[in-house]
């Protein structure tokens, strides 16, 4: 639901179907207008994009000659859009959650407001922290790990292909920063009384398990390691949640939002 707007002829300050969706039209609008911006910015700084990824690959290129290649015509140029498009993504995405929550925040309680606003801040940092952890942690182990000789015999030769190997460090990257944003809709669904602490606690034992499943699904690379080292981060923040739940005693009521 967009803002009420405050008219002398609507005084009970309501939208009609009409004004809602023009307002989800402008504000669709902006949002694509600013990905159009945060694009051409990323083309523009292309040459020092596509090099933090392909820096992952310094390492086996210095140690076991490997290199990365491109097998096709246009993979240069797929390449680029992609990783425009998902860099002008993460740098936009800022403006998008802010302008989804201008067009809802009009709809909830002020208390409501202020829990979904501490959590836009806390799932930057929550961002930043996925996005640090799998660049400098786990996609150097990774990728250290499966070209070792234990794998691949020392006469035996390595051709990266180019756009595989970026789409492996793009979807790590970007899959451990959405993946970190679970335990804060957990704390927010706490926090609202949409969930029961007690019960989110006593079903621990399904949520780790579910937890390594899901890193098994969404981890590009197939070795258990790489796996593990997303979704233990996960199980520990998930403990993290409960404990501040706790505190502020989070999920002891009934499942009715806050007034």
């Amino acid at each position: 639901m967009a803002a009420m707007r405050q008219t002398s002829q609507n005084p009970d300050k309501t939208m009609s179907m009409l004004d809602h969706l023009n307002e989800l039209r402008r504000r669709f609008i902006a949002s694509l207008l600013v990905f159009g911006i945060s694009f051409i910015i990323a083309l523009v700084f292309y040459s020092r994009l596509i090099k933090l990824f392909t820096d992952q690959f310094e390492r086996i290129e210095n140690v076991l000659g490997a290199k990365l290649f491109a097998n096709f015509i246009a993979e240069g140029f797929l390449v680029q859009l992609q990783t425009s498009a998902i860099a002008a993504l993460i740098i936009s995405l800022p403006f998008h959650l802010v302008n989804i929550c201008q067009f809802i925040f009009p709809a909830l309680h002020a208390k409501t407001r202020t829990i979904v606003s501490i959590g836009l801040v806390i799932s930057f940092f929550l961002s930043v922290l996925g996005a640090y952890i799998a660049y400098f942690q786990i996609i150097p182990f990774s990728i250290r790990f499966l070209t070792n000789s234990l794998f691949i015999p020392a006469d035996v030769g390595i051709l990266l292909n180019y756009q595989k190997s970026i789409t492996y460090v793009l979807s790590f990257m970007l899959w451990t920063i959405i993946t970190f944003q679970a335990p804060l809709v957990l704390e927010i669904l706490l926090a609202l009384n949409l969930l029961n602490r007690k019960r989110v606690f006593h079903a621990s034992r399904y949520i780790i398990v579910g937890t390594f499943v899901i890193a098994a699904i969404i981890t590009p690379s197939v070795d258990p390691l790489s796996q593990c080292a997303i979704a233990l981060p996960i199980i520990v923040l998930y403990f993290i949640v409960i404990l501040i739940a706790k505190i502020f005693r989070f999920g002891e009521g009934q499942g009715k939002l806050p007034e």
